[in-house]
Parts: C-alpha cells; structure tokens; sequence
C-alpha cells in the first residue's frame, strides 16, 4: 500500500509540527521484538506500562477508539507529552460511530490525531475473506504506519496488543510482528482485566466500552466482502445502538442476518415492540431472513455458524 499523501495527514497544531520539524536525527523508526524486553516488573501494572514508554524518545499509537489503544495512547501522552500522535486508519471496514468516537476521546486526551485513510478491499487476499483476512488488513496497515512514522519522526510505532491476545495466534499479531510494531500492553503482561481497571482509574470516559471489532468481521467466512455489504451491517448495528443497545453484532451470512446483543440485554430484544421493530428495520436494508440470537453476543460466533 502506498504511503499516505500530506493530504491524507490532517495538520498537526503548530506545538506538534515544531516537535516534528525539529527532531531530525528521530527519522529512523525502530523496530521491535518481544526479544528486546527484559521482563522486568514493577509494582502494578500502570507503573510498568509507564516504565515502558519512559523508555520510549516518541512513539505514533495506531488508535482505533478501543479501550486497549486508549490506555496506550494516553500513558504514552502523558509521558511523552508532544513526542507521541494518534493515527487512525478510515475505511469501509470502521464504523463512522466509531471514528466519532476515537476523534472525541483524542480531544479529551489532549493529542493530535492523524486520519489515514485506507482501502482493503482493493486486495483479493481480504475480499476473499478466509482465515488470512486480519493478516492482509494489517499488513496493508502497518505498511502505510511504518513510513509515515519514519517520515514524522517517531521512533516507534505501538499498538493495543494485550496479555490476553497473546494466547491466540492471530494473523493481525504476526502483522504487527513482521513490522516490528510494539504492543506496550503486552510487554507490561496487562490482560483485558488490569487494562479496564487501569482505565477506570485514569478517568478515560471508554473504561467499561464493548469490545468492538472491524465490519468486515460480520461477514461470514468465505464470502466475499463489498462495501454493500459492509455499508448494510453498519446501519443495522447503528440502528440498534439508536435503540439503546451497548454491545450489538449483526451477523451477515450471505444476506441472513443473525442479531446478537449483550447478555443483559437480551430481554429488551425479546420484548415483542422491539423485536417488530429490529425485523422490520433489517429486512428494509435487504436482509432476506433475521434471526435474534437467543444466545447474545459471542465474539468470533460468526465462524461458529458459519462452520
């Protein structure tokens, strides 16, 4: 993938350009391994992931509004102050709610964003949607990352890897591996638990926010992936969060839709209004058949019923 354009760079305040302009000798980007990491612990798990990044000249955190990039960006901001940047990566595969929500909680940090946008589905490696589909994604990713990083001067690029990831060999990981990309939370050995926690602690307004996860994730394995197809499921799930639902999937398999919701919110979904309202609304989007999964939100249960 291309690197992006300085069109594609929204223009940084003028305290982070001069950072910027005047740290040349901070141009070459170095790349990581877990080798590189002592294990080293300190006495809880925010003090370590801030001995992580006090180590650190600069870093550009690749954010997507999740609560695991959150936490890195806003430890990273507040160590490194102006030496570190958000980037963002737009495309079909992000939610327009979701890119709201990541340009909101930069500004409550206090740090500069840089959208990037990006386009997977120009590579027949993600349209087709098998078990390589992550991997495609963030390799394209981390290719643009890499050199924007190195043409801005940060010495390293970070990511939200965490603890729990780690038990799980994920395509997106090797990506990040292969790239040398730095995955702070991983190497503080924080799981999913200790980052929620540290979160809560620090004010971040996303502590207890659903885990979320790229549109192109609803469709089931092995169909292709289009924009209309993306553009369907986002309208959907945006339609249930219009109805006060926290954590929505709606599943596509091959234009069947599986509706899931939280644990604790299924009984709303189930109540008779509000199941008329959720079928009416999807088969108005093409859906051919809806299903409310009496079961709620799974993660990963779109290959569960698509095997």
């Amino acid at each position: 993938m291309c690197c992006a354009s300085p069109n594609n760079i929204s223009t940084p305040t003028s305290t982070r350009w001069w950072w910027w302009q005047s740290n040349p000798k901070q141009r070459s980007i170095r790349r990581w391994s877990l080798a590189n990491h002592d294990g080293h612990e300190t006495s809880g798990p925010l003090e370590r992931l801030q001995g992580i990044m006090r180590g650190m000249d600069s870093a550009l955190v690749a954010f997507s509004g999740g609560i695991d990039s959150t936490l890195v960006l806003k430890t990273a901001h507040d160590v490194l102050g102006d030496r570190t940047a958000a980037v963002t990566a737009v495309s079909a595969t992000f939610p327009a709610v979701e890119l709201a929500l990541a340009r909101q909680l930069c500004a409550e940090i206090g740090v500069h964003q840089i959208l990037h946008d990006t386009d997977q589905l120009r590579y027949d490696g993600f349209i087709r949607n098998d078990a390589a589909r992550c991997y495609h994604c963030k390799t394209d990713l981390y290719s643009a990352l890499i050199p924007l990083a190195e043409r801005m001067g940060f010495a390293y690029v970070l990511d939200g890897t965490h603890r729990d990831d780690a038990g799980d060999e994920r395509p997106g990981l090797r990506a990040a591996r292969e790239h040398g990309v730095r995955s702070p939370l991983l190497e503080a050995a924080m799981g999913k638990a200790d980052i929620r926690e540290t979160a809560k602690i620090l004010g971040l307004s996303n502590w207890d926010k659903p885990a979320a996860a790229c549109l192109s994730s609803r469709i089931a394995r092995g169909d292709i992936i289009t924009v209309e197809k993306l553009a369907r499921v986002e309208r959907a799930e945006a339609f249930l969060l219009g109805q006060g639902f926290r954590q929505v999937r709606v599943r596509d398999y091959a234009g069947r839709a599986r509706v899931e919701v939280g644990q604790d919110e299924l009984g709303r979904l189930f109540e008779p209004a509000m199941q008329d309202r959720v079928t009416l609304n999807l088969a108005g989007l093409g859906f051919t058949e809806i299903t409310l999964d009496p079961s709620g939100y799974r993660q990963g249960s779109t290959n569960i019923h698509s095997s």
